[in-house]
């Protein structure tokens, strides 16, 4: 960890200080603003699940090659200006376009 140490308690320490502050200091929701509504638990585990499902580069479909291919510029730069997910598109416009011709 980086920075200056700021707690010289230790872990033990800090877990038993937790435990001794007395129920009624607990934090009770007044019900007026949503937003200072604690988390259930059922919303904490979807929360952590919805994180745990996004971390890391997106699972493909694995099943592409990536390959060297040389297109004229005017196409590349159309695909290019559609804006992210040029490729996915144009792998889709050939996959359209052989379904009306052969690749021979």
């Amino acid at each position: 960890m980086s920075g200056s140490k700021t707690n010289t308690m230790s872990r033990k320490e800090v877990l038993a200080a937790v435990r001794a502050i007395p129920p009624e200091n607990d934090f009770v929701w007044d019900g007026k603003n949503e937003d200072d509504r604690p988390a259930s638990q059922e919303e904490l585990n979807a929360a952590l699940e919805s994180y745990r499902a996004k971390r890391g580069r997106p699972s493909g479909s694995g099943t592409k090659e990536q390959v060297a291919i040389r297109l004229d510029r005017d196409v590349l730069a159309a695909f290019r200006a559609s804006g992210a997910g040029w490729q996915t598109r144009m792998n889709a416009a050939l996959r359209d376009w052989l379904k009306t011709h052969s690749p021979v």
